[in-house]
C-alpha cells in the first residue's frame, strides 16, 4: 500500500503545477496585468502566421509563377473558385443532399483558409478527371446555398423570370424530339409580339455539363440591358449525347426560328426574325458550326429544291472566349504566327507575341532579347507555291543530283567560281526566319480554370467512344480549319477573350483567318469591277476583337466574385446593339436603293428590264459548284405545297444534318430519293473522302439515281 502511494505521489510530482512551471507563472502574471484575452489570442495567432510564412515575409520562398500571371482581381476570385471546387469535390461522395451541400459549404470555409490544400486537392482531382467532377464543379451555382448568395449579390436586372420553353424541330429535321431552352425577356409573353430581334445563346459548359440557368448573369443582364428576347438553349450534353447532336440542335433551333418567322417563341410572325448568335468556350464551338452549317446549306444548291430559298445567315456573330480548335498542339506553325503578327493587328496582339518570346527568355535570362524592330524582321511569310524556288536550307536537304561532262563543258569557269562562292556562303549558318513559339495551351499549362487535362477528358466525352473524326479536317468539330470559301460569307464576329485563356490562340487564329478570308474576296471584287476603285477594306466591318489583359478562361461565370466581369457582359451587349442597329440601317439603304432603281426602270421602260444572257449577276460572284445530276432530269416533278410558312413559294426545306451513322437516303418532299450531303454523313468518315466521291461520283456513272452529291 506504502509503495503505490508512494508512485502516486511521485506523479503528481511529475505533473507540476497546473499554471505551469514557476518561470512561466511570473510571466503569465506579468503579461496579464498589460495585456487582455484578446490581444493575447490575436498576438497568438499572428505569431502562428509568421511561423508558417517566415519565408514568404523574408523572400526566401520559391516565386509563385502565377501571382503575376492574372490581376489581383481575377487571381482572388480564382482563389475563391478553387475553394469552392476543393468542396464540393470533397463533399460530393455524401449521398443525402441536404447533407452534401451542407458539406461543401463547410469544406469550401475550410480551404479558402487553407489554400494550398485547397490547391493540392484541386490538382489530385484533375489528374483523375471523371465526368462527374466536371459536373459537381460547374453546377454548384445552382445548389440552394450559393443560388441564394448569387441572387444577393446580382443587382436587379429585370422584373420577369426566365422561362422555360421547348423549341419543335423543323419538319425536315431527322430528329422528332423538341429543344429544350429557356427565355430570357424583361416583360410578359404578350409583349414577345413587338419584337423582330433575337439573341440566339448557346451556352458553354465544356460539352458535357452547364445549362442556361448556370450563365444567368450573363443572360439576364443582356436581356435587361438589351430589352429583346434572349433565346439561350439547354442542348443535349456528352457523353450521352456525342458529337454532333447538340450541333444539330442549334442548327435545328435556328431554322424552327426562321421557318416560323418566330412564332415558336411567341412573336407575331409577321416578318423573319433577326437573328444574332452567342457563344462562350464550348458553346462558342457549337454556335460556330451551326454557323457554318447555315452557309454550307446556303451555298449548295443539293440542299434545296427548284424555286426554294435557302436559310438566311445571322445577322452577327459573338463568341467569348471559344474554343475553335480540338486538335491540341504544342507548337505553333508559321502561317499561324504569321496571322498573330500581322502588321494590322500587332498593336493589339503585342501582349500574346511578347508572351510567347518569354516562353524562351525565361529559360535562358541572361539572353539578351531582341527589340521590337527585329520582331518585325522575323515575321515569318508565306512560303511560295513555285516549287521551282527552293531556298538554302532546302538545297541542304535535297538529294543530289549527278553532274555530267556535257554539262560541265557548258559551264564557264566564271560561273563555276560564283557558284562555289554563293554555295559556300549558303553553307554558312543562317539566322532562323522564324521563331519556335508555343502555342497557348501549353503556355498557360498551369491555369487554375482551365488545364489540359480537363481539355482532353472534355474532348474525349465530346467525340464518344465509337467515332473517328479527321481532327485534320472536321471544320464542323474545329471550326478553325473551316475552309476561305466559307469564311469569306461569315456575318460580322465579335471576340471577347482574356489574353491568358489557354484558348486564346483560337480565337487570334480564327480572328486573322476571317479577316484574310473578308479582304481577299475584297480584293476579287475589286478587281472584278464589282466595288469602287476609291473603296478601302475596313476589318472593323467584318471583325472585331478584344483581349483582356489579366485574365484567363470563364470571367463571365463567377461575376459575383470578380466584379468586372459586369462590365465585359455589357460590353457584349453594345456589341449586339450595335450589329443590330447597324444591319438594320444597311438593309434599310439598301432598300431604298433598289426601290428607286425600280421606279427609274418603270419610267423609261414601262416594265422591268429583262437580264440578257451575256450580263452578269450578283450570283457569278459566287464560288464554282459542281453537282451531280441523275438520269430522271426529264422527268416530271409533283410541287410539294407543305411548307414551313417561311418561303414565298411554300416548300419544305431540307436540314443538312450531321450523322454518326452511314449514309442512308430518304424519300425528299417533292418524292425525289435524296442522298444526304456532306454534313449529313458520319462524323467518323473521311471529309475530303466524302466530298471528292460526292464530285466524282456523277462524272464516273455513279449517280445511281440520285440528283446531288
Amino acid at each position: 500500500m506504502v509503495p503505490r502511494l508512494q508512485t502516486r505521489s511521485k506523479l503528481i510530482g511529475f505533473r507540476g503545477n497546473k499554471n505551469g512551471p514557476p518561470i512561466l507563472r511570473n510571466l503569465s502574471n506579468r503579461l496579464s496585468k498589460r495585456l487582455s484575452s484578446w490581444q493575447t489570442m490575436i498576438i497568438t495567432l499572428l505569431w502562428l502566421y509568421i511561423a508558417r510564412n517566415f519565408a514568404k515575409i523574408v523572400g526566401l520562398e520559391s516565386p509563385e509563377p502565377l501571382a503575376n500571371l492574372y490581376t489581383r482581381s481575377y487571381f482572388r476570385a480564382t482563389w475563391v473558385t478553387t475553394a469552392l471546387d476543393a468542396g464540393f469535390w470533397t463533399a460530393m461522395k455524401i449521398r443525402t443532399k441536404w447533407l452534401r451541400d451542407l458539406a461543401s459549404m463547410v469544406f469550401t470555409l475550410y480551404y479558402l483558409v487553407a489554400a494550398e490544400q485547397a490547391d493540392e486537392k484541386v490538382r489530385k482531382v484533375r489528374g483523375l478527371l471523371t465526368v462527374d467532377h466536371l459536373r459537381v464543379s460547374w453546377h454548384k451555382s445552382t445548389t440552394p446555398y450559393l443560388s441564394f448568395l448569387t441572387r444577393v449579390l446580382r443587382p436587379k436586372l429585370t422584373r420577369y423570370p426566365p422561362r422555360a420553353i421547348r423549341i419543335p424541330r423543323p419538319a425536315s429535321s431527322s430528329y422528332k424530339e423538341p429543344v429544350n431552352a429557356w427565355l430570357y425577356f424583361d416583360g410578359p409573353l404578350s409583349a414577345l409580339k413587338n419584337h423582330t430581334r433575337v439573341v440566339l445563346d448557346v451556352p458553354g459548359g465544356g460539352f458535357v455539363a452547364m445549362t442556361p440557368r448556370h450563365h444567368e448573369d450573363k443572360l439576364l443582364g443582356w436581356a435587361g440591358k438589351l430589352e429583346i428576347p434572349v433565346l439561350s438553349l439547354d442542348y443535349k450534353k456528352a457523353p450521352e449525347y456525342p458529337y454532333p447532336h447538340a450541333l444539330n440542335e442549334a442548327y435545328d433551333v435556328y431554322h424552327s426560328l426562321v421557318s416560323s418567322r418566330g412564332r415558336c417563341i411567341g412573336l407575331s410572325g409577321a416578318t423573319i426574325p433577326r437573328i444574332i448568335m452567342t457563344g462562350d468556350s464550348a458553346g462558342g464551338n457549337i454556335a460556330t458550326g451551326a454557323v457554318l452549317m447555315i452557309l454550307q446549306s446556303a451555298s449548295n444548291d443539293a440542299r434545296r429544291y427548284p424555286d426554294q430559298e435557302s436559310l438566311p445567315i445571322p445577322e452577327g456573330l459573338v463568341l467569348i472566349y471559344p474554343g475553335l480548335d480540338m486538335n491540341i498542339g504544342n507548337w505553333m506553325s508559321d502561317e499561324q504566327m504569321a496571322l498573330i503578327q500581322d502588321r494590322r493587328t500587332r498593336t493589339r496582339n503585342r501582349n500574346i507575341l511578347r508572351r510567347k518570346s518569354e516562353d524562351y527568355y525565361k529559360l535562358t535570362p541572361d539572353t539578351p532579347h531582341p527589340s521590337d524592330d527585329e520582331d518585325k524582321t522575323l515575321s515569318p511569310t508565306v512560303a511560295p507555291a513555285d516549287d521551282s524556288i527552293v531556298t538554302a536550307a532546302d538545297k541542304s536537304t535535297a538529294p543530289l543530283k549527278p553532274v555530267t561532262n556535257a554539262e560541265l563543258d557548258l559551264v564557264s569557269p566564271s560561273t563555276t567560281l560564283a557558284s562555289q562562292s554563293t554555295s559556300l556562303a549558303s553553307s554558312k549558318p543562317k539566322p532562323l526566319k522564324t521563331r519556335l513559339a508555343m502555342s497557348s495551351m501549353i503556355s498557360y499549362f498551369n491555369d487554375r480554370i482551365l488545364t489540359p487535362e480537363m481539355m482532353r477528358a472534355m474532348i474525349i466525352l465530346y467525340v464518344g467512344p465509337h467515332a473517328r473524326p479527321d481532327f485534320s479536317t472536321d471544320y464542323f468539330l474545329s471550326p478553325l480549319l473551316a475552309p476561305e470559301a466559307l469564311l469569306a460569307k461569315f456575318p460580322k464576329t465579335c471576340f471577347l477573350t482574356g489574353e491568358r485563356d489557354p484558348l486564346v490562340d483560337d480565337t487570334v487564329i480564327f480572328a486573322g483567318r476571317l479577316r484574310q478570308a473578308k479582304h481577299n474576296l475584297f480584293i476579287q471584287r475589286k478587281e472584278l469591277g464589282l466595288l469602287k476603285s476609291k473603296d478601302t477594306f475596313d476589318e472593323r466591318e467584318h471583325v472585331e476583337v478584344t483581349l483582356i489583359p489579366g485574365i484567363s478562361h470563364g470571367f463571365l461565370q463567377f461575376v459575383s466574385v470578380f466584379p468586372e466581369g459586369w462590365n465585359h457582359i455589357f460590353r457584349v451587349a453594345r456589341w449586339i446593339e450595335e450589329l443590330f442597329d447597324n444591319n438594320e440601317a444597311r438593309a434599310n439603304s439598301s432598300g431604298a436603293m433598289n426601290d428607286s432603281t425600280v421606279e427609274n426602270k418603270h419610267r423609261v421602260n414601262g416594265r422591268h428590264h429583262r437580264r440578257m444572257p451575256t450580263e452578269s449577276s450578283g450570283d457569278e460572284d459566287r464560288p464554282l459548284e459542281m453537282s451531280a445530276l441523275s438520269s430522271n432530269i426529264g422527268k416530271p416533278q409533283q410541287q410539294d405545297d407543305s411548307g414551313d410558312g417561311y418561303f414565298d413559294r411554300p416548300r419544305r426545306p431540307q436540314t443538312p444534318r450531321l450523322r454518326r451513322g452511314g449514309v442512308k437516303r430518304r424519300q425528299g418532299a417533292n418524292g425525289h430519293a435524296r442522298e444526304k450531303s456532306m454534313v449529313s454523313l458520319a462524323s467518323e468518315e473521311d471529309l475530303l473522302g466524302r466530298r471528292m466521291k460526292g464530285l466524282a461520283g456523277g462524272l464516273m456513272g455513279m449517280s445511281d439515281g440520285t440528283e446531288t452529291p
